[in-house]
């Protein structure tokens, strides 16, 4: 399964926040054995993310987006998908009660800043979705994010991405797997080597040199069978330290 990352905030170009749901989203994918091929950043543009999440959808088996399904005018993504896919914007009732619901509750606990929500206000943008999309509803935001065709939308705070993912975790899945070698030989010396796995095996090879006197990492990725007997080729070639030395020192 190969999968596009991408992630929509000005504030993320500018570096005024930084992108830790691309980090936390890749290795979720990778840990279920999914590839991830893309990782996009762009602003909150509505044509830029229609360009990008149209191109990716054709390109790739998902497409995931992160960021701009607030409520304030610079939140564009969920209209931005629904251009990518050729749908008009629709509001889900279920959900918009279920908004509204949230908003009454906030407001009751809450009352000393209860202004902060008008409960006659129209809420029908907040709650609107591409048109056929399956709304990814939590306790824990405020609007919905959606699934549209091969499209995912999560929001961009961090803890409400990270329970909209777990909804539909399972529908994220793939065969490859990763093993990492750690060996004292500097990156430098080990190119034959690399070279020579990668071209026997089929197997994705990155080196990731250590800092000051920590060994180099060698990563092998592809399918299980492959993986294993490229990490038995290289053992027999490298010197190579699988696990970390063991801690030492008594308990006090």
């Amino acid at each position: 399964m190969d999968v596009a990352l991408v992630t929509v905030g000005d504030e993320l170009l500018a570096g005024d926040t930084e992108n830790t749901n691309a980090t936390w989203l890749c290795r979720r994918l990778t840990d279920r054995g999914v590839t991830v091929t893309r990782v996009l950043t762009i602003p909150d543009d509505r044509d830029v993310i229609a360009e990008w999440v149209r191109e990716f959808s054709t390109a790739f088996d998902a497409v995931i987006v992160t960021g701009g399904l607030g409520g304030t005018p610079d939140d564009v993504t969920k209209a931005a998908v629904a251009d990518a896919l050729d749908r008009e914007l629709v509001v889900d009732d279920e959900v918009r009660e279920g908004i509204v619901d949230k908003a009454r509750a906030y407001a009751e606990q809450y009352p000393d800043l209860a202004d902060a929500y008008d409960l006659d206000v129209d809420f029908d943008a907040q709650a609107a979705v591409p048109e056929d999309a399956r709304p990814l509803v939590t306790s824990e935001s405020f609007g919905p994010g959606f699934v549209a065709a091969n499209v995912y939308a999560f929001p961009g705070i961090p803890d409400e991405l990270h329970a909209m993912f777990e909804v539909v975790v399972e529908e994220f899945d793939g065969s490859v797997v990763s093993e990492t070698l750690r060996t004292p030989a500097p990156e430098g010396a080990l190119n034959d080597r690399l070279t020579g796995v990668r071209e026997r095996f089929g197997v994705a090879v990155g080196s990731y040199p250590g800092a000051g006197r920590e060994p180099t990492r060698i990563k092998l990725s592809g399918d299980p069978e492959a993986v294993d007997e490229a990490a038995a080729w290289l053992r027999e070639r490298i010197d190579v330290a699988d696990a970390e030395p063991a801690a030492t020192g008594e308990e006090g």
